[in-house]
């Protein structure tokens, strides 16, 4: 989105193959950006306005995609509409609709939820605005906005979210500052402004890489090395979490490409979790940080001295599935004690999984998470509608094949 809004021609390496970023390419491809993609790699030629759309944009079921190009097209003056498939239309939108209808866009939604139809306006009024929860997203589509405003536009956060915005932002040379305050930061952008176009290779994806860095601390005798991994401080505390567990885990930074750090990840099996920890608790300023690894994190929470408790995460209840309910289900079903709370669960453990019939409720992150509970499972385990994982991760499962010995 950054390069289709810049001044000149980007290349992007390493581009994703999954079919949240695919579908990002066809919405921009319909407002007019020229993209070219040959295997990993994205040629993006930015353009200055975009034109109006003659259909409604699919964002398919990517949460990041329908959240910032709504704060995108809230600045172009067209109306366009934003859908998706069945389960994005049931995610809840009016933490996006409310900051870009104060900046003067007009929305209309399914009672808060997609199909989103957006009036934008080349005058967008410059907001404060003070996050109802900590969104990386929501973060995004109002400085995405932001940048067609005469002014000011500041987003005020209690808790620290992921900042690949404000460090892309900054490294396609529109300055974004961000300020410690008493209760937070501030991140906050002078409008109007526009990008220049620039070269890039995409990290590789910590919150993908964290399975396989499970996988290999829950099997003894594993040693894995994972190269080029982001290592940005606002995704890596997963890492951090493994490590006070017990995990054998080192990282070495190599260097920083457009301001985010990329490194090696290595790490060793077999997790002794009960030398660190009686018992580990995740809560408060800590969920935001772990949002996508928290079902992984209870699968791994089986194998703690004294378990897991999460807390703080009614946030996962409306992603692509509920995935408070999806992880509970599953580790049941596979012999773990679990209470599950409104906000979060408590997994007892160490418990002695079983292999089990298991249900991704097509939920990506669901699939991945059980697949590593399959592998130290005692018996054959069998996944349905596996092939979700391929909404961030069509390689998962072969890749895990490669690495794993039989």
């Amino acid at each position: 989105m950054i390069a289709a809004l810049a001044d000149g021609v980007s290349q992007i390496a390493n581009f994703s193959t999954s079919f949240d970023c695919a579908s990002t390419l066809t919405c921009l491809e319909q407002l007019g950006v020229a993209v070219e993609r040959s295997g990993q790699q994205v040629t993006i030629a930015g353009r200055s306005r975009f034109v109006r759309p003659s259909d409604p944009l699919d964002c398919g079921n990517s949460g990041s995609t329908i959240r910032m190009m709504a704060g995108v097209l809230a600045g172009q003056d067209f109306p366009s509409e934003l859908t998706g498939d069945e389960s994005l239309s049931s995610r809840p939108m009016r933490r996006i609709i409310e900051p870009l209808e104060l900046m003067g866009a007009q929305i209309h939604s399914r009672d808060g939820k997609p199909p989103l139809r957006i009036t934008g306006t080349n005058s967008l009024r410059p907001i404060s605005y003070t996050l109802p929860m900590a969104s990386a997203q929501v973060k995004s589509c109002v400085l995405f906005a932001g940048l067609g405003t005469k002014g000011v536009t500041s987003v005020i956060e209690s808790q620290q979210s992921r900042n690949h915005t404000e460090l892309l932002f900054n490294g396609f040379g529109v300055p974004v500052s961000t300020e410690n305050v008493p209760n937070g930061k501030v991140i906050s952008l002078n409008g109007p402004a526009r990008f220049n176009a620039r070269d890039l290779t995409v990290p590789g994806d910590i919150s993908s890489a964290a399975y396989f860095v499970a996988a290999a601390a829950l099997l003894p005798g594993s040693d894995l090395t994972i190269d080029l991994v982001g290592l940005n401080p606002t995704r890596a505390e997963y890492l951090s979490l493994l490590e006070s567990w017990g995990v054998q885990l080192r990282t070495s930074e190599l260097h920083h490409e457009c301001n985010e750090p990329v490194g090696t990840v290595q790490v060793r099996g077999c997790l002794d979790g009960g030398s660190r920890v009686t018992e580990a608790e995740l809560s408060g300023a800590t969920i935001p940080l772990v949002i996508d690894e928290l079902p992984l994190l209870a699968v791994v929470g089986t194998q703690l001295e004294g378990g897991l408790r999460i807390r703080d995460a009614r946030e996962l209840r409306v992603k692509e599935t509920d995935r408070l309910a999806a992880t509970a289900k599953n580790l049941k079903a596979m012999g773990a004690e679990v209470d599950e709370y409104e906000d979060g669960l408590f997994v007892a453990g160490p418990t002695n999984l079983q292999g089990a019939q298991l249900d991704s409720f097509g939920d990506h992150r669901i699939a991945m998470a059980f697949a590593v509970a399959a592998l130290f499972a005692n018996g054959p385990s069998e996944i349905s509608d596996a092939q979700c994982v391929e909404i961030s991760f069509p390689e998962f499962f072969d890749l895990l094949h490669s690495i794993s010995e039989h």
